[in-house]
Formats: C-alpha cells, structure tokens, sequence
C-alpha cells in the first residue's frame, strides 16, 4: 500500500507551528508496510484543501488530513472533503450526539460554534474522537480511502491506532508485517548506504532504508509475511546481514541507545566508570545514569567548569592550565586521568571545549572539543572541531555521543 498526507493549517505553512504529525503518521506507517509517497501542507481554504486532497487520491490507496476540523469559521477541512467527494454536506446526528455528550461529561453547556463539527459529508463514516470535540471522517474518493484526523496530536494519535490503523490492516489483506531499526553511530549515511546498497534496492521483501539523526544512523528493516513466523524469519535474516557488514559501528536495534549499549558492557564486564567534564556540564554523566541499575558502574562524575576547579577537583596542575588553556588536548587527558583516580575507577572519560555561541577564537573556535578516555593503559584524547553552524545544545549533545561512543568501543575491544 501507498499512502500521502495531508496537513491542513496556515499556521503551520507559515512556519508558526512545526507539524509533528506527518513525521509522527509517516513511521507508523513504515511500521505496517505502508509507503508514505508525499506530504503535502495547506493554507486554511477551502479550494487548497480540497484540490489536495483530490490530487492525493488520484493515484494511492490511503490519504491521511489532519487539522482543519474544529469549531472556528477557519475549519474548512469538513467542506473541502465534501467538495472533493461531489457529497452534500449534512448534520450528522451521531456526531452531534457525541459531542454534545463531551460537553455534558464536563458539566458546561455546548457553545454554538461546535455544532458545526457534526457536519460530515453524505456517505462519510464517522470517527468517534474520545479525547476531544472534533469526530474525524473516513469516505471513499476513487480507489482511495481518505482519512480526515483531528490536527491535534493526542486525538490524532488515540483516533489513528484505534480506527485508522485496523481499517488499513483489513484492507492490506492477512499480511503480517514486522519492523526493526538497526541503530549504528560512526559512520556517515553514505557510507552505511554503500555498504548494503543490494539489500536497498526497490520491490525486496524486506525492505531496507536508512534514517539519519544527531549522528546515528538507522537501518530500517520492513518484512512482510504471511504468518509471524514467516515475517519474523526475513526480517532477523536482513538484520543479521546488516549486523555482519556494519561490524563495531552497530551499537544496538530499535529504542536502544549509546547509554543502553554501553551499560551493557560495563555490567558484563564488572567494570567502572567516572566522568570529568567541563563544557558539557554533566550531560556525560546524565546519559551514564539514565540506564536503571547505573549504581553498578557509575563511580562519579566531576563537573569542573572554572579553572580553579579542575585543579581542586582533578588535580590539573595550574601551570598547564596557564600554559595550554582549559581547552587542549593536554588538560583533557589530565582531566580524565584525575577523575579516574579520584574516583578509583576502571575507566574516566572527560570532555573540555567551546560549546559557543560565544568564547571562540581563531586559534580555538567554536565547537573545538577535546574528549578524553583514561583507563589503565593510560589515557585515549580525541580531537573534534564540530563549526560554529551548531548550536550550544547540539554541540553538547554531540560531544556526549561521542564520548559514549570512545567508551563503547574501548570495552568492546577488551571484551
């Protein structure tokens, strides 16, 4: 199946609102085989929405709207899927009776301007909105069938898995389709793309993509089957392939993260673990700690931002501090080998930089970032310069992947 949404709402052309719901639809399509083919968004008219909504339906089986369905004179989706159906526009006495229900429940009167969201067009199905006041639609244009959502998240959401999603099941057929994301970090996209470019190619079952974020790379595994079984046994066949080729950049599968990948050595292995960090303000030690049971490998992390801390906390000598600057790969490696040893960990990784968007210079810019890994044959330093096009926020985040990702690998080769 192909689907193609459509995001009603000026204020999201506009860019005054970020449209979270066709990314959010998007995956939750991918997740059941179901191939998203565009995204198109509208201004608050009816002749936009509607035009879109007939150019959607020409040529794929599902069309999902969102927004466009509330109580103000702006709402027009109701019309606009009307006129693309050549369907009068009529009260709908379920609707009405559901919403006015909502208003009872609460105890407050119907307001007027919520009537008109028990219009629907003749021969629409309605869909109940337990959340909210607006019913969603379904109908039939051509060979499609078009969806017509609520644009808030949380009815959306609550409308689609529970009437959406198993309309679409029935109409895919028995098919049984299973997903998993191979999740890699080290390598760029390109690369990742190379490396299992025949396992990618169009009309495979399973199919086979790559999604990129802050980083990590994902490697999308759709499989179709006719039992579970079946799906099962092509999906985990790709996942394996794509295992073996990618090698050490694989760090886990689906919602696994750095942290996950790295606790999982640290418990194996009985070792421990300390951070020392200065530009990222404890963000190491956060990511370390957010895995529950993290007591077990988790020594203490340092925060030592002012000079005079790094030499009182780590024990960096003051002259290098005056001679090489906070941020060098010299007072990064003090700054792990310290912490280790303050905290008799097995491993300490330390992180000094200029996250911005101020403090840079021609000789240290924005984004320099030295990351150290001091364990017991001595001390690892890594050297980044991320560019001064990212924010403080993602050069933090970044420099935690990173550091993660030093330590990941370290255990991995003595384990």
């Amino acid at each position: 199946m192909r689907a193609r949404l459509v995001s009603v709402g000026t204020e999201l052309v506009l860019g005054q609102t970020v449209d979270t719901n066709s990314a959010w639809l998007a995956q939750r399509l991918a997740e059941r085989g179901i191939e998203t083919i565009s995204h198109e968004t509208v201004s608050d008219d009816t002749e936009p929405i509607r035009d879109a909504i007939a150019r959607a339906a020409r040529d794929t089986d599902c069309v999902i709207v969102t927004g466009g369905l509330g109580p103000t004179d702006d709402d027009l989706t109701r019309h606009a899927l009307a006129a693309a159906m050549n369907a009068e526009l009529i009260e709908d006495a379920a609707a009405l009776s559901q919403i006015e229900a909502f208003f009872q429940r609460r105890g407050i009167p119907m307001p007027d301007a919520n009537r008109r969201q028990a219009l629907a067009p003749r021969g629409a199905t309605l869909i109940e909105n337990r959340r909210g006041t607006a019913p969603g639609l379904a109908a039939t244009i051509g060979q499609a069938t078009v969806f017509a959502l609520p644009g808030v998240p949380g009815e959306m959401k609550a409308m689609f898995e529970r009437d959406v999603a198993p309309a679409l099941r029935a109409r895919a057929g028995a098919a049984v389709i299973l997903q998993t994301v191979i999740r890699t970090f080290g390598a760029p996209e390109s690369q990742i793309g190379q490396q299992i470019a025949d396992l990618m190619v169009r009309g495979r079952n399973p199919t086979v993509g790559t999604t990129a974020a802050d980083l990590i790379i994902g490697v999308r595994i759709n499989a179709r089957g006719r039992t579970p079984e079946e799906a099962r046994d092509l999906m985990r066949r790709d996942a394996d392939e794509v295992r073996r080729r990618l090698g050490r950049i694989v760090f886990g599968e689906d919602d696994d993260t750095l942290q996950d990948a790295v606790a999982e050595y640290l418990w194996s292995s009985g070792r421990t673990v300390a951070t020392a960090e200065s530009c990222t303000g404890g963000l190491i030690a956060r990511r370390l700690t957010d895995v529950s049971g993290s007591s077990r490998y988790f020594k203490a992390g340092f925060v030592a931002y002012a000079n005079e801390m790094k030499t009182s906390l780590l024990g960096v000598p003051a002259d290098l501090l005056a001679a090489r600057g906070a941020v060098s790969r010299e007072v990064a490696e003090a700054m792990a080998l310290g912490g280790r040893v303050r905290a008799a960990a097995d491993y300490c990784l330390s992180a000094t930089g200029i996250a911005g968007p101020t403090g840079g210079s021609s000789d240290k810019p924005v984004g320099l970032v030295f990351i150290g890994l001091a364990s017991a044959a001595g001390c690892l330093v890594r050297e980044t310069r991320f560019g001064d096009h990212l924010s403080r926020t993602e050069i933090r985040d970044r420099t935690a992947k990173l550091s993660l990702n030093m330590l990941r690998l370290a255990l991995m080769e003595h384990d």
